[in-house]
Formats: C-alpha cells, structure tokens, sequence
C-alpha cells in the first residue's frame, strides 16, 4: 500500500505546499481552486520524480528554522549595507572582489543552499562551482578584505550547514 501510495505522491510535502501556494497566490479560497491546486500539487511532483535525487540522510529541520532566521536577517542587514555603498561610494571606489571559497561541504544539497544563501544574499554571487565541487567562486560587490568574507561564509554559513546535513 505505501508503495502504490509513493507512486501516485512521491513528495507529499511538495504537494501539500504546492497546493497550499496554488491556493495563496489565487488570493481566493473556494473549493475549485483548492482542488486545482491539489491537481497540480500531484502533478507536478509525479511529472518531476525522476530528477530528484534521494531524500537527504541526516538533515536536521529544527536546524534549518534557525538557519533560516540568521539567512533573512543577513539579508535585511545586506540591503540596507548595499543601499548605503550605491549611495555613498562613488563607482570609482568600489572595490569589488572575486573570492574562492574552499568546501568542507561535500553534500550536493547542502552546497546548493550555501550557493542559494549566498546569492540571495544583495552584494553576493555564487558564480562557479568547481568540477569537483570542493571550491565555490563568489563575486562580493564592495570588501577591503576579501579573506574576511570568505571567512565569515565558511563560520557563518557552511559551518550550520555541515550540522544540518550532517
């Protein structure tokens, strides 16, 4: 039974969210839309299954909720860090910066949101991961340091990672 249940909903989570987001963007409740959403929700993971790899091993939740909170308030502090630069630094005196960041990181999801973290982060890019996926090259808009940064991405990021997707 859980076999035939996996097949016809092979990430009931994704599902429930897709429905739930179908809904949400619809910004009206009535049963049509929910049961579209629900459509889709199948759907669209059953359609997508073959591309995913296997679940993660050890990946801790409870971790994530307060990686999470510490990536959005970086973000919050990077806007406002980033408005100021464009607003003060004239364009001749930025110092922009192409830094490599070696990876204790060896899980491909765990360096997918490092690389995500990273960019949605305002005056960072992930730009390149190296073939073997042990270095991640990152563009910083405006540092005097560039070390600096790549240290504080390795404690401050990829160090939660490594307990996450321990």
């Amino acid at each position: 039974m859980a076999r035939a249940f996996r097949w016809l909903l092979p990430h009931p989570l994704l599902t429930l969210l897709l429905t739930l987001v179908w809904t949400l963007l619809q910004n009206e409740v009535s049963a049509g839309m929910v049961v579209f959403g629900l459509i889709l929700g199948i759907i669209i993971p059953w359609g997508t299954s073959i591309w995913w790899p296997d679940t993660p091993k050890g990946f801790r939740p409870g971790k994530m909720i307060s990686y999470s909170i510490i990536v959005l308030w970086d973000i919050i502090v990077a806007n406002v860090q980033v408005a100021w630069i464009v607003l003060t630094v004239p364009n001749s005196r930025l110092k922009p910066a192409w830094i490599v960041v070696p990876l204790d990181l060896r899980k491909p999801e765990a360096i997918t949101v490092l690389a995500g973290t990273i960019t949605l982060t305002p005056g960072t890019v992930s730009a390149d991961l190296s073939d073997e996926g042990h270095s991640l090259l990152v563009h910083v808009l405006h540092t005097d340091d560039p070390d600096a940064v790549r240290d504080e991405i390795k404690v401050r990021y990829e160090r939660r990672l490594k307990e996450i997707f321990s």
